[in-house]
């Protein structure tokens, strides 16, 4: 099965920072319909592309300039020369972007040789189920098309999803005021951090630091007769290498798969949810999809039962540190009103 697959789409999820260094995180699409996330160094990205020119000549135009289908690897431009380290990332995210979806126009030839299915495939550091510490994740905003030529590109820091709050929760915004969520109301996240306090703003234009367990999809599905459907229950865990099935009741999965599992068991097998079927899996070859989770958003709603519970509040780490962490353009607009 791993053979026969190779990706088809990516797309630019998210940046991960830290003070060391930045690493350009991918939603990648394969083939067989599974979906997958990748976190790539720009140092992976020059292996990559001196590796394709020496596997592929003429595709690179080293032989005759006519026949090159290889795209360049994007430099860094003067525009980017002035903007910030979280700026510049995340302009290199967006170029990068187009760099690989050039790469999967070039001809099966390339999109579907090793070098690349190799660098698309999820690598163990790609599967941890946690970040690195201090690490700060960074989502861009989706991009509408513009009318007319294109010039730089307008990137931004903060993605504005809209996301509800389980039940009532209190807390302060970030001038130091009261800040209230009631039960379903509509919360736009406009940054994710790893320590489980997220950027939010309501419709009052309010700005606070919330705990992400209380949020949840603002749009669920809904039933033919109005009713909405629970999404699939279960925590989200990723597969750390392929498995093919070898008995009926069994899933078969491919390297990084995001599964649900719905029933675990000391048995050594899970029954587990993937791509709409339901079956079992070996649970040693299943962890915690930490980037996956995070990048997703939330969980699936959860059951009756379970809502009627508070959910945990993570520990809140001082304000200072929070925004310590943020990118300048964020810490500027935090400190606007700030008493």
């Amino acid at each position: 099965m791993e053979g026969a697959r190779h990706p088809v789409c990516v797309s630019g999820a998210a940046l991960v920072q830290t003070e060391r260094f930045q690493m350009f995180t991918f939603s990648v699409c394969w083939s067989d319909d599974t979906d997958s996330f990748i976190r790539r160094s720009w140092e992976d990205f020059r292996r990559l592309h001196k590796t394709l020119k020496e596997t592929f000549p003429v595709e690179a135009g080293l032989l005759r300039r006519s026949d090159r289908v290889l795209p360049k690897l994007p430099a860094d431009a003067p525009w980017l020369v002035h903007r910030s380290r979280t700026g510049r990332g995340l302009a290199r995210l967006q170029l990068l972007e187009a760099y690989l979806r050039a790469l999967l126009a070039a001809g099966e030839r390339v999109s579907r040789s090793l070098e690349l299915t190799g660098f698309f495939t999820p690598q163990p550091l790609d599967l941890e189920p946690m970040l690195p510490p201090g690490s700060l994740v960074i989502l861009p905003t989706p991009q509408e098309p513009s009318p007319g030529p294109s010039g730089s590109p307008a990137v931004h820091t903060l993605e504005a999803q809209s996301l509800h709050c389980l039940q009532t929760f209190s807390t302060q915004d970030t001038r130091g005021q009261p800040f209230h969520a009631q039960a379903q109301e509509a919360l736009d996240v406009l940054l994710r951090h790893p320590s489980g306090w997220w950027l939010v703003t309501n419709e009052d234009q309010q700005t606070a630091w919330f705990p992400a367990p209380y949020l949840e999809e603002a749009a669920p599905h809904q039933g033919q007769d109005g009713g909405q459907l629970l999404g699939i229950s279960g925590p989200q865990f990723c597969a750390v290498r392929a498995y093919e099935s070898s008995r009926a009741d069994e899933l078969s999965v491919p390297t990084g798969a995001r599964v649900h599992v719905l029933e675990a068991s000391d048995r050594g097998w899970w029954l587990c949810r993937f791509q709409g079927r339901t079956g079992l899996l070996p649970a040693v070859m299943l962890q915690r999809d930490g980037l996956g989770t995070l990048l997703s958003g939330p969980c699936s709603p959860r059951s009756p039962q379970a809502a009627m519970l508070p959910p945990p509040v993570p520990a809140r780490p001082p304000l200072s540190v929070i925004q310590s962490r943020c990118c300048t353009i964020t810490r500027k607009a935090l400190q606007q009103g700030a008493p």
